[in-house]
Formats: C-alpha cells, structure tokens, sequence
C-alpha cells in the first residue's frame, strides 16, 4: 500500500500565494505521474496540474501561469506552488500517485487539504 499526506492548505486573500506538498511512502514499486487535483462543493474533481518522473507536465487552462508543479523523485514528493490565487481557486485540494508500470498501475490518494481564498 502507498500512502499519501498532503499539507500546506488554509485559508488566503484574493492574490495571495500558498504552497502545498504531498509525499508518498509505504509499499512503493515505481511512481509514474503524481498530480494534484480539487473538488468544489457541487463540482466534479477535475485536475489542476500533474507531472511525470521525466518532468513532464500538464496544467488545466484555468490555473496555468498561476500555479507551478514540482516533485523530487528521489523523496517521492510532490509540490503544487499557487500564486494570484482567486476565490473560484477555493476546493479540497487531493494529491494523486501512480504506483507501478503498464497495466498493472494503481493509483492512490490523499485525504485532502482544504484550500480556501476569501477576502
């Protein structure tokens, strides 16, 4: 089993910043992409930024030039940085992990972190 803790969440101003991380442990074969993704109330989870172990990553339209995604592969960690934040950013931000290779990947999440921008 992999475990996944995500931190950093809480509440901040319309344009303000936070950082939140996310680091895996446990029973780990080989982590491909690591990703954070959030859900509004009444909203489906939709993705917000993910990146393999090569460094390549993906952005939603919505967050691009705002947020920058990062991980340290030897630490199985994963950073999400949020700048110019907006109320419309404020969900439950989830941290997401793929353990294994080919069809035989699984994947695992974290509990959740609360991220609310509000004046």
């Amino acid at each position: 089993q992999v475990q996944l803790v995500e931190s950093g969440g809480g509440l901040v101003q319309p344009g303000g910043s936070l950082r939140l991380s996310c680091a895996a442990s446990g029973s780990i074969f080989s982590i491909n992409t690591m990703g954070w993704y959030r859900q509004a109330p009444g909203k489906e989870r939709e993705m917000v930024a993910r990146i393999t172990s090569g460094g390549i990553t993906k952005y939603a339209g919505s967050v691009r030039g705002r947020f920058i995604i990062s991980r340290d592969n030897a630490k199985n960690t994963v950073d999400l940085q949020m700048n110019s934040l907006k109320p419309e950013d404020t969900a439950v931000y989830y941290c997401k992990a793929g353990d294994g290779l080919g069809v035989t990947t699984v994947d695992y999440w974290g509990q959740g972190t609360q991220v609310t921008v509000s004046s």
